[in-house]
């Protein structure tokens, strides 16, 4: 774990928000003080406030604590019915929406993330 790519991450998805460190902190209930040493690397927010921060900040977890990077778990099996099935859906939404609306482009962008892929629109 990289401490200050978390604590940029966490800052970046702060004033993403509009929220001060202040605001951020009452939301959790810790002090100013703690989301400033978060968010220059000094310190890692405590286990137990994460899923709260997590939730206020529109993230996940697993993305905080990667500093905002999309964590490839290897140990995910996936069969064929389910990547045709994938497929068929990405289909569908090129076909409902038109490849360059903004909600195709971002499921497509969404993919090529979770996976480390590069599915070409």
């Amino acid at each position: 774990m990289n401490n200050k790519k978390i604590g940029q991450y966490i800052q970046f998805l702060r004033k993403q928000k509009g929220l001060s460190q202040k605001e951020l902190a009452e939301r959790i209930c810790v002090s100013f003080q703690a989301v400033s040493k978060w968010e220059t690397g000094d310190n890692l927010p405590d286990a137990s406030i994460l899923l709260d921060l997590a939730d206020i900040l529109d993230t996940t977890t697993d993305k905080i604590l990667s500093g905002g990077s999309t964590v490839l778990r290897k140990n995910k099996r996936v069969n064929i019915e389910g990547l045709k099935e994938g497929i068929t859906a990405l289909e569908d939404l090129e076909t409902f929406f038109g490849r360059t609306s903004a909600f195709y482009i971002g499921a497509v962008s969404g993919i090529n993330d979770r996976l480390q892929i590069n599915i070409e629109n």
